[in-house]
């Protein structure tokens, strides 16, 4: 969501992060860089002027440190500014989510076609898995749309949480008071209220959702925005939260190809915090937003944490413990390659964990454009494993020219690709008997100890 930003704002930190002395002219330029990678963001301009505003006004007061570099100062100065403005004080982890009332209610508001349906459903599996909630009931007052409703019920079926029973004809008030008395008999603990969207704020839109309120009473009402909406999304979060008290903001399909700028605009203008962000199309595709976290990707310092935190729920305890063993005896073979490649999928695609490798954000690009590194890659190498045999798997250095052949008709890759595989595969196991002995890492060099880092997690 924030490459764009964050690759501008890496080109800007470089001319000044290693400067012993900077003027008030070269502070002033950095400022307008930075006004104008925002704006090209899609940061709305109050919001960019109001941030501007900010940063000089601290990089100005501020007392230098004769150990740190002025141009350190200033990316910390940006660093903390950023994340202010994507925080929220006094906001603890989803309070209201997480109520612990007997019943809490979830009211999820938004345009059409911003994916809150889906995203009902999503922030339900996210309550069951992290939550431990067992009886949540998923419940639609849009009656507008083609099987809106029906779409919420397969959703709900497919998390294993309750919907409720569809009835044709029924008017908004009737879903409303059937809601809230299933709620009551059934003992939920958990009401989500999916509503209908239009392409555009109107009167007709704000009276029916400001009815669905006072029927049903929410401890939250979300908003959910297209985080590639761009600048119309502060006007559209102002227009609802004036409207009706939003609480709370998910943004979606931040995987797309969004300039980030929604975030930033919609949580200044509105002071409410963005609890969640949708990462992708699967209902298991909703984390918990981290100001610091996302801060530091914009300015191109990782998110190492958020890595971490990935790889432990992809790989079990047991898989990495056995995986390292392996490793350590040298007996990794395309088996456990292609496991690897499979908890690098589930993970997230290269791009993105590239970006969450402080230092390597820098070069998302220039890995994608290079087709050095990419997820048709994986694809590609997995096809060309899956059509060795057993014995060729376990043991690489059996593949002859015939076997190749035979490997490229299987696959429908050329020997160039499978030769190449061949070259990648040995140099892993090069590279990993190198690290066993540790001759493989320069103990100086930051770099060095990052990858160093990555490569112990991976292990």
């Amino acid at each position: 969501m924030f490459s764009k930003l964050g690759h501008n704002f890496s080109a800007i930190f470089d001319k000044i992060r290693t400067k012993g002395h900077i003027t008030e002219e070269e502070v002033n330029k950095t400022m307008r860089e930075i006004r104008v990678a925002l704006l090209e963001a899609d940061v709305s301009l109050r919001v960019v002027k109001d941030f501007i505003e900010q940063v000089k006004d601290k990089t100005f007061g501020i007392e230098l440190s004769k150990n740190i570099m002025p141009g350190q100062t200033i990316i910390k100065i940006v660093h903390d500014e950023l994340v202010k403005i994507l925080s929220t004080e006094k906001d603890d982890d989803n309070k209201k989510i997480q109520s612990k009332k007997s019943t809490t209610i979830v009211m999820f508001i938004g345009l059409q076609g911003t994916g809150k349906t889906t995203t009902a459903a999503k922030l339900a599996l996210w309550l069951k898995k992290k939550k431990h909630k067992t009886n949540i009931l998923l419940s639609s007052t849009d009656i507008y749309r083609p099987a809106a409703q029906l779409q919420l019920e397969k959703l709900a079926n497919q998390i294993g949480a309750q919907s409720l029973p569809i009835r044709n004809g029924e008017t908004v008030e009737e879903i409303c008071a059937r809601t809230i008395e299933t709620a009551k008999r059934e003992g939920c603990d958990m009401v989500i209220m999916d509503t209908a969207g239009r392409l555009q704020t109107n009167n007709e839109l704000i009276k029916e959702l400001q009815l669905i309120k006072k029927m049903i009473s929410p401890d939250e009402i979300i908003l959910t925005s297209d985080a590639m909406i761009g600048q119309e999304s502060a006007n559209i979060a102002q227009e609802f939260h004036k409207q009706l008290g939003i609480t709370s903001i998910i943004l979606t399909r931040i995987d797309g190809d969004s300039r980030g700028g929604a975030a930033l605009s919609m949580k200044m203008v509105t002071g409410c915090p963005i609890k969640f962000i949708g990462t992708g199309e699967k209902v298991d595709a909703l984390e918990l937003f981290h100001p610091d976290r996302i801060a530091s990707q914009i300015l191109g310092m990782g998110d190492v944490v958020s890595l971490v935190e990935k790889a432990k729920e992809a790989i079990s305890n047991e898989e990495a413990e056995l995986m390292a063993k392996k490793i350590q005896q040298g007996n990794f073979d395309m088996n456990d390659l292609l496991k690897q490649m499979h908890n690098i999928k589930k993970i997230g695609n290269i791009t993105s964990i590239l970006g969450m490798i402080p230092g390597l954000g820098k070069i998302k690009g220039m890995i994608n454009n290079s087709n050095m590194m990419n997820d048709n890659l994986i694809i590609n190498a997995e096809t060309i494993i899956l059509s060795m045999t057993i014995k060729e798997r376990e043991n690489p250095t059996i593949i002859n020219s015939s076997r190749k052949k035979r490997i490229s008709k299987g696959s429908g890759k050329s020997i160039e690709e499978i030769n190449k595989l061949l070259k990648q595969f040995n140099n892993i196991k090069l590279m990993m008997k190198q690290m066993n002995k540790g001759s493989l890492f320069d103990k100086n060099s930051k770099n060095n100890r990052n990858l160093k880092y990555l490569m112990n997690m991976i292990k």
